[in-house]
């Protein structure tokens, strides 16, 4: 027999088990520190779009628009990857309407930003809210809601807000779309094209919040990755940067 004395090898069996269990604990504080410190980096690194939606047109169809920066404090909360902040006034109407992009390619974080929340956070009374469609020049049906909203006296104002959100290519008119656990996992590939999209669209009258609504979602859309992964606005800045002067 190899074990002259049975209880000195069941001792030695013994701490030949502990020390494997300590080195395999060892090795899984290493393992789950060296993953936490990656899923930090991920999760704090910004996601670029193709084409940032600092490159949105400033002229759109009859619309003028000028950029409107956005406190530090609310964007450090809001957590997107990239935004677009702009008054458009629409020079034949004199119409204005403020049209707020915010993209995420880390969905949860979109969830909660939205105008029944945000709003009322900052003053305004809930009157109504109604769904509805608006039909883009292209002819592109968008599923919507229509808040409308007022602050009482001495304010006394009101505003109507439209609001739809871009989940991978596809338009919905609620946060329902990406409330699931399935979206709150990190985006640790740093896909943009797997991103939720926040569009809304303001002004003190509905027929303006409208008007620019179907006059800018074709554009606005363009900016994003659609349901196969293409950026139309990435190809349109390919193909000038590639063709000669005058075969644009």
């Amino acid at each position: 027999m190899n074990c002259v004395r049975p209880t000195k090898c069941s001792k030695s069996s013994i701490w030949v088990v502990w020390i494997l269990a300590v080195v395999l604990l060892l090795c899984a504080g290493i393992v789950y520190r060296i993953v936490a410190h990656h899923l930090r980096l991920v999760v704090g690194t910004t996601i670029e779009l193709p084409v940032p939606l600092s490159a949105f047109p400033t002229e759109v169809d009859g619309w003028s628009g000028q950029d409107i920066p956005i406190p530090y404090n609310i964007l450090r909360v809001a957590g997107n990857d990239d935004f677009l902040s702009r008054l458009y006034i629409n020079q034949q109407t004199k119409e204005w309407a403020n049209i707020y992009v915010a993209y995420s390619a880390r969905p949860r974080t979109m969830l909660g930003h939205k105008p029944e929340v945000c709003y009322v956070g900052s003053g305004w009374v809930l009157d109504q809210t109604e769904p509805s469609r608006v039909v883009s020049v292209s002819g592109t049906t968008i599923p919507c809601l229509v808040h409308r909203f007022h602050k009482p006296a001495p304010d006394n104002e009101e505003i109507f807000v439209l609001n739809f959100y871009i989940l991978n290519g596809q338009i919905i008119s609620n946060d329902g779309g990406f409330s699931g656990v399935g979206w709150r996992t990190p985006n640790i590939a740093g896909n943009p094209a797997r991103y939720v999209a926040q569009v809304q669209i303001s002004s003190a009258l509905e027929n303006s919040v409208l008007l620019a609504a179907r006059d800018m979602t074709d554009l606005i859309l363009d900016f994003f990755p659609d349901k196969s992964g293409k950026v139309q606005a990435a190809e349109r800045v390919f193909k000038t940067q590639i063709l000669p002067a005058g075969k644009q």
